[in-house]
């Protein structure tokens, strides 16, 4: 038994010591907009979450606003900022109902392989050129989907005054910070896969339990994108929409996890070396 908990738990870096440099880590990799993780279930960073976390304004993992073929009327204004004034969630949720129309709800997929796109952030957009010293200028709303169907970017820039669509922007090969609904669905299909029975020993040993699910876990993830000499099987990374988790039992120690590639994509999980 003495050797079977050696051999899981050299991947597990416990201690003070070690804690301190995966919490260098973390800081390193942590994204934009993304919090480290810690003991708390998990902060609110766009790549973390945990069980509390795991909801965004609202809505579960692969879930939109509006369901697929509905027409709906345009939703109530709510709550509204003013000027510069960051979005308040009334508007954020508006924003993304303006910009799901039928034809990207019908023409595409999320995270989970669930029709319409997998919302990734929305953000107050800058002012035109000509408006940045008019107080009256219209609020706008830049959001973003990532639409698994083709992988491709698509954001769209919403006026709250007006509630139009004011343009369309897509984009292949491009890699934006990853919502907590991709981190999770990664570290479902990671826990699901045979390359991730070393993470489920490291979890039992340091915990004594059986890992089935990601809100047993604090987690964060970083995009990745393949370089010369790596595995065939995540040559298309970069194109396809691959991360690397970071893992941390809750209240407990890291599990090194990083020599593993989710290919979201594609669905499958690639170990690097």
């Amino acid at each position: 038994m003495r050797k079977i908990v050696h051999r899981h738990l050299g991947k597990v870096m416990a201690g003070a010591g070690i804690a301190v440099a995966g919490t260098a880590v973390m800081v390193a990799v942590t994204l934009p907009g993304s919090a480290g993780a810690d003991d708390s279930d998990g902060g609110q960073g766009a790549g973390q979450t945990s069980q509390q976390a795991g909801q965004d304004q609202g809505q579960g993992p692969g879930q939109t606003a509006v369901q697929p073929g509905v027409v709906e009327q345009a939703p109530a204004d709510g709550d509204t900022g003013k000027g510069r004034d960051p979005l308040t969630d009334d508007e954020a949720k508006r924003v993304e109902q303006l910009a799901l129309d039928r034809q990207l709800l019908r023409t595409s997929e999320n995270v989970e392989g669930d029709r319409g796109p997998q919302r990734i952030t929305v953000n107050l957009a800058e002012p035109e050129a000509d408006e940045l010293d008019d107080p009256a200028a219209p609020r706008r709303a830049d959001v973003s989907f990532y639409d698994y169907k083709d992988d491709s970017l698509v954001t769209k820039t919403v006026n709250l005054d007006t509630g139009k669509v004011e343009q369309t922007d897509t984009q292949q090969g491009v890699q934006p910070p990853l919502s907590r609904a991709e981190t999770v669905e990664a570290a479902q299909l990671l826990i699901a896969d045979p390359l991730g029975a070393g993470l489920k020993a490291d979890y039992k040993d340091a915990t004594d339990k059986e890992l089935t699910s990601p809100d047993q876990l604090v987690l964060s993830s970083m995009v990745f994108r393949a370089t010369p000499g790596m595995p065939a099987a995540i040559a298309d990374c970069g194109e396809h929409r691959c991360l690397r988790l970071f893992v941390k039992v809750k209240n407990g120690p890291w599990i090194d996890s990083r020599d593993l590639v989710v290919d979201l994509s594609a669905r499958k999980v690639t170990k690097t070396g």
